[in-house]
């Protein structure tokens, strides 16, 4: 059983709309954690083994805050005796240029922090892998990035080279950050990940390089211009 959870992040003019499939559910409100229903239904349907993409480093106390909820989610599903596979994906390289405003300007508090941005092929790649031979994959959690970590500031640089049309990082203040995402009209939780996603990559917890990628599928990671010459 394969589980994706989506995760949206940003809150930028180009929102991330991901598919959700058996357990787990759609970006939620981690400080009012329901417990998870289909997991007890898909144990007791008789799955065997869960294959869930989770978040890279998730922790109860990371600075993400759906990563939080992404760690309770694997305590559930690891608590419901079903063998499972975590995929604990970094931030996606696919959607980093959709990141930019009509300006051009990517906006949020990340500082000089770096992340090692993961594209979503080699996610796939991954979780194919552990499907096709699920047995050699029971109880292990993969860190899935890509093989370089980056600043915003060279994200952006890497994009406006690819593309050819001007992209630049301005790094706001905690309050900017707040205040540029009040057009949304989002909950609280909502700006807080949002937010959450530049703080996390400024503290410096986004930004180790794994190899798993390449341990499981046998290729090297792609690199953030690879992903967008691909694209």
């Amino acid at each position: 059983m394969f589980v994706r959870r989506s995760r949206c992040i940003d809150g930028g003019p180009a929102w991330r709309r991901c598919a959700v499939h058996g357990v787990g559910g759609g970006e939620r409100d981690p400080t009012r954690r329901a417990p998870n229903v289909r997991t007890p239904a898909a144990a007791a349907a008789g799955v065997r083994h869960v294959v869930y993409t989770s978040f890279f480093g998730a922790a109860p106390d990371v600075t993400f805050t759906l990563a939080r909820d992404h760690f309770h989610t694997e305590q559930h599903i690891a608590a419901s005796g079903m063998d499972h596979t975590f995929l604990r994906d970094n931030f996606y390289a696919d959607v980093m240029e959709h990141f930019a405003g009509e300006d051009g300007v990517i906006r949020g508090p990340a500082g000089d922090g770096r992340v090692s941005l993961v594209a979503r092929a080699d996610v796939a790649r991954v979780a194919a892998a552990v499907l096709t031979d699920p047995a050699s994959h029971v109880g292990t959690s993969y860190d899935l990035t890509g093989p370089e970590a980056l600043t915003m500031t060279e994200v952006a640089a890497t994009i406006a080279e690819v593309r050819g049309r001007e992209v630049t990082f301005h790094d706001e203040t905690l309050e900017e950050a707040y205040a540029s995402r009040a057009q949304w009209n989002a909950p609280d939780w909502q700006n807080d990940a949002w937010v959450s996603t530049y703080t996390a990559i400024a503290s410096g917890e986004l930004s180790r390089v794994s190899k798993d990628v390449e341990r499981v599928t046998g290729r090297r990671a792609m690199t953030l211009r690879e992903v967008l010459r691909a694209g």
